[in-house]
């Protein structure tokens, strides 16, 4: 089964590219962010063609994210439990059926800049909310792949220039520590269990040439529970995408798993 997770920086702009790279690669399952559209206005009939089963919670003009599936998605969830007034199109979640289901979601963290804002305060107080939801799945002892852009550069190794990044939310000291701790629940970083080798990178800003110089951040992850990481047969960052008419400031990350 290949699931792929791509922000894909608002999907009615770039529809023409989104939907080139589904014909292309065919993943099984995708999550999608920052779609920027309320549900109404989600292109699904151009998916639909391809042959997916389309999730989507949206919201106007910012945020919002989507799970497409070649097989129907069940017990769907939309937004992270936790905070019934947060009203941010951030986590959607749904198991996807086949002879060995899987339970998927697509993520949208937080951003969090500026760092001496409660944009900060949100962010932190969101992986937290991951971080209790994440641990109620991993009791259901299921695959599970939690899937997106974090918002998160885990190490110094994951920044062409980590030095750019130190006062910004995505690698401040409590961001790290906060995604470190979701891991440590029992979680597996896909791409550091399939591959690890540095230098790769899934978002490069549209500002100062950053992609033609390869200033690059990887920000874009699929957490894997155990039963999913033992299944784990290979990662891909889809580098090439970034240098299409069009791109998003992301590129499609791709697993594939033995299920």
């Amino acid at each position: 089964m290949r699931l792929a997770t791509w922000n894909v920086n608002s999907v009615n702009a770039r529809l023409e590219t989104v939907v080139r790279w589904f014909e292309e690669v065919a993943p099984d399952v995708a999550c999608l962010q920052e779609i920027k559209c309320v549900e109404e206005k989600f292109p699904a009939e151009a998916f639909e063609r391809l042959g997916y089963n389309v999730e989507v919670l949206g919201q106007k003009t910012y945020n919002g994210v989507a799970l497409l599936s070649k097989t129907p998605l069940e017990d769907v969830t939309r937004g992270l439990p936790g905070d019934e007034s947060d009203e941010q199109a951030r986590y959607i979640e749904a198991v996807v059926s086949g002879p060995r289901p899987v339970r998927v979601a697509s993520i949208y963290l937080p951003n969090g800049n500026p760092v001496t804002t409660e944009k900060f305060d949100y962010k932190l107080g969101w992986m937290a909310r991951l971080h209790r939801h994440a641990q109620g799945l991993l009791a259901l002892e299921e695959p599970l792949a939690l899937m997106g852009d974090y918002n998160v550069i885990p190490e110094p190794r994951d920044a062409e220039n980590p030095e750019r990044w130190l006062d910004d939310a995505l690698f401040q000291p409590r961001t790290r520590e906060a995604f470190r701790a979701l891991k440590w629940l029992g979680l597996s970083d896909a791409y550091m269990q399939a591959d690890g080798a540095p230098g790769a990178y899934t978002f490069w800003d549209y500002q100062a040439g950053a992609w033609q110089r390869n200033h690059g951040i990887r920000i874009d992850h699929a957490l894997l529970s155990p039963q999913a990481a033992d299944r784990l047969r290979g990662c891909e960052i889809h580098r090439d995408v970034r240098g299409w008419e069009k791109p998003s400031d992301h590129v499609p990350l791709v697993i594939d798993l033995d299920l």
